[in-house]
């Protein structure tokens, strides 16, 4: 069953579409990207795929994207719209797993410990910014203080899996996945295969912390 929330935060109004897990025990919650909303496909394949776990999925949806907005504001506001949400994800009175994709992953890296997470789930985490790997994000994913996932395109202009510092998080890897999992048609890999790995990865880690 799928129930939509408006949320008030600090930085705007926010929206939440809940996807109720079956006799659930924890919700993750799923922040989109700078440059996207929770339309992501990976999103979707988690949303879809996670309450038979007995998982909640709550994708959130921003206060900027829910406002029309085509560009992101800068991190604070957006670390803003975040926690003015978790009154609303905490709700359910289930521990609450911190994810998110690109930007909305650094936004849970720095926000989860502070917010009682139970876990940090980084999607494409912007390792750097494409041919910049000088100006490398590293002290966000090392700082999270909790159990944390990386799932990484093999191919991710952001950073790829071998630029990752060693660290105490795990990481899975999505052969020939760019910086949204997309797959190139040329590659020994369906888009279907490499989100099927995404999911699987996902529900692996998530069974664990239970």
């Amino acid at each position: 069953m799928t129930q939509y929330e408006t949320v008030s935060t600090g930085a705007g109004e926010a929206r939440i579409t809940w996807y109720a897990g079956t006799k659930p025990w924890a919700v993750l919650a799923l922040g989109h990207g700078a440059g996207g909303g929770v339309e992501a496909r990976d999103l979707q394949a988690l949303a879809a795929a996670l309450p038979a776990h007995g998982v909640t999925v709550a994708l959130v949806e921003q206060p900027w994207r829910v406002a029309g907005k085509k560009v992101a504001p800068a991190p604070k506001t957006l670390d803003t719209g975040w926690r003015g949400l978790w009154p609303a994800l905490a709700g359910p009175g289930l521990p609450v797993i911190a994810g998110g994709r690109s930007a909305g992953a650094r936004v849970v890296c720095r926000t989860g410990r502070e917010l009682g997470a139970l876990a940090v789930l980084a999607l494409s985490f912007p390792l750097h910014p494409p041919g910049k790997p000088e100006r490398s994000r590293a002290e966000e994913l090392l700082g999270t203080g909790l159990p944390t996932l990386v799932v990484q395109g093999g191919n991710d202009t952001f950073g790829r899996p071998g630029e990752y510092p060693e660290g105490p998080y795990e990481l899975v890897e999505i052969p020939y996945g760019d910086h949204g999992f997309a797959i190139p048609q040329r590659a020994p890999l369906t888009q279907d295969e490499a989100l099927a790995a995404l999911v699987d990865g996902v529900t692996k880690w998530i069974t664990g912390l239970r």
